[in-house]
């Protein structure tokens, strides 16, 4: 439990981030009104939690988690909803976004486990 009190406003920033990343895309350039209204929402939000969770994660670690995550999870997005394909390279690339992920959380003192 005491995990999760350490992650949680990590974890809303993210997927803020994620949802603005998704909504900037679908704004076209800021030329369509409510997606680029919630582009806007989403990234002071995914701000804000990501600054209350450098409350208890060093910055380093907290934005190495956030933007990881966020590729990835924006990556899978876009190719579900808007189609667009990753080649072999990028997607070891984000493999090994993922491992540098896992090592940080299982491996590192920087944060409380």
């Amino acid at each position: 439990m005491a995990l999760l009190a350490l992650y949680w406003p990590l974890v809303v920033a993210i997927a803020l981030e994620t949802i603005g990343t998704s909504a900037l895309t679908a704004s076209q350039q800021f030329t369509r009104l409510v997606p680029s209204i919630i582009t806007i929402v989403a990234y002071f939000a995914s701000f804000y939690f990501l600054s209350l969770a450098l409350k208890t994660i060093p910055v380093g670690v907290a934005y190495a988690i956030w933007s990881g995550l966020g590729i990835i999870f924006i990556s899978m997005i876009g190719l579900a909803v808007f189609g667009q394909r990753l080649d072999l390279p990028a997607l070891i690339g984000i493999g090994l976004i993922i491992m540098g992920v896992i090592v940080i959380n299982v491996f590192s003192k920087s944060i409380g486990h």
